[in-house]
């Protein structure tokens, strides 16, 4: 007896009770694509490590960390003040971009995901621009009330007061539309630059040059000291995130069908953008601004493993420390005994990716609506 060909299920079709072709395969790619950021950011952080001035082979960087650890397993640094330069130097920067770029990769998803547009990056709810302002109006009046942790600090609280002042003015009738937001943080991200450019003008040629060094972002400020403080901040905000994962599944759904699905929208839209808040802020406050690192990351995990946040979230996080530490790594070994602006190195490589993405996006819907 044949079976007529209607009867039969058609290619990537949801069969009764399961899901499509495609989707089961990238659920699949999901756990070998965290396997296999885990062990590159292994890698890029091995060899950025022990590339510099003072030469280190991956093998006697990790021989290093394994001796500290009490474990005595692998050579040594052979160089001349090798160990100096890795525990002193090289490792407080390597970790802080490490997790500069978890932070931004993963709040990237996270802004993605909440606003349900690919477009959306932690910058557009004020988190930059209003940390820049904090910065620069401490290095203008010279205020060191916390001594080198100043700009830091003021630069995390006035991203976080930004985000939620973008937040409160989008708010109407007890709930807040993603559109107002995104155009409220518009808004927002322009008075912002104003001010900032009101503040160099009246700031001296010192000041000036401090204030655009930290919107160029830069690690040469790395210590141990801003790991301490940025680690339990991307742990937190991270952890957070990853255990609303299925709720933001549900979100990408609509709103309508999200709240009848039994979530909570606007408290989940809430926190969310406070967890963003969180990473970005505590991200740019010792690095400055570091540019489409949580635009384009996310993006490229969507190619690979869909957009289902359970993979999405972790994959972006340590997409984004991948990135960070290359780029960090090209930054200071470019150009001998000079050091290249980590955020317009991001900026150079992030525009055409985002920009060839864009393109390709459009070819595959045939063109926008």
């Amino acid at each position: 007896m044949t079976v007529p060909d209607t009867a039969l299920p058609r290619p990537g079709t949801r069969s009764p009770g399961g899901p499509t072709e495609p989707t089961r395969r990238r659920r699949g790619r999901g756990p070998l694509l965290l396997t296999g950021l885990a062990a590159g950011l292994l890698l890029v952080c091995l060899v950025a490590a022990g590339t510099g001035q003072v030469h280190v082979s991956p093998a006697e960087v990790l021989g290093s960390v394994l001796h500290r650890l009490g474990l005595p397993i692998g050579p040594l640094p052979s160089a001349a003040q090798g160990e100096n330069a890795l525990w002193v130097v090289r490792f407080p920067r390597v970790l802080l971009a490490v997790i500069v770029g978890a932070s931004l990769g993963c709040a990237g998803a996270l802004m993605q995901g909440v606003f349900g547009n690919p477009l959306a990056e932690p910058g557009i709810i004020g988190v930059s621009s209003g940390a820049a302002v904090g910065a620069a109006v401490t290095i203008v009046t010279g205020v060191s009330a916390l001594g080198g942790w100043t700009v830091a600090t003021a630069a995390f609280l006035t991203g976080l007061l930004t985000t939620f002042a973008v937040y409160l003015m989008s708010r109407s009738d007890g709930r807040t539309e993603v559109v107002t937001l995104v155009l409220t943080g518009v808004a927002v991200n322009a008075v912002a630059g104003a001010v900032l450019g009101l503040v160099m003008f009246f700031g001296d040629a010192d000041a000036v040059r401090a204030i655009a060094f930290w919107q160029l972002g830069s690690l040469a400020q790395a210590s141990w000291g801003s790991v301490l403080v940025t680690l339990p901040c991307a742990v937190l905000g991270i952890g957070t995130a990853l255990t609303a994962a299925g709720r933001l599944d549900l979100l990408a759904l609509g709103e309508r069908p999200a709240y009848h699905l039994g979530v909570p929208v606007e408290r989940l839209r809430l926190l969310m953008i406070g967890v963003t808040a969180l990473l970005a802020a505590s991200a740019v406050a010792f690095t400055g601004v570091i540019s489409f690192v949580g635009l384009v990351v996310p993006h490229l995990i969507r190619l690979v493993a869909g957009p289902g946040h359970r993979t999405l979230l972790p994959a972006s996080a340590l997409g984004g420390a991948i990135i960070v530490v290359a780029a960090d790594l090209a930054a200071r070994t470019l150009i001998d005994y000079q050091e290249l602006p980590l955020g317009v190195l991001t900026a150079v490589v992030g525009g055409p990716c985002f920009f060839w993405l864009l393109r390709r996006a459009r070819s595959r819907a045939g063109g926008w609506a």
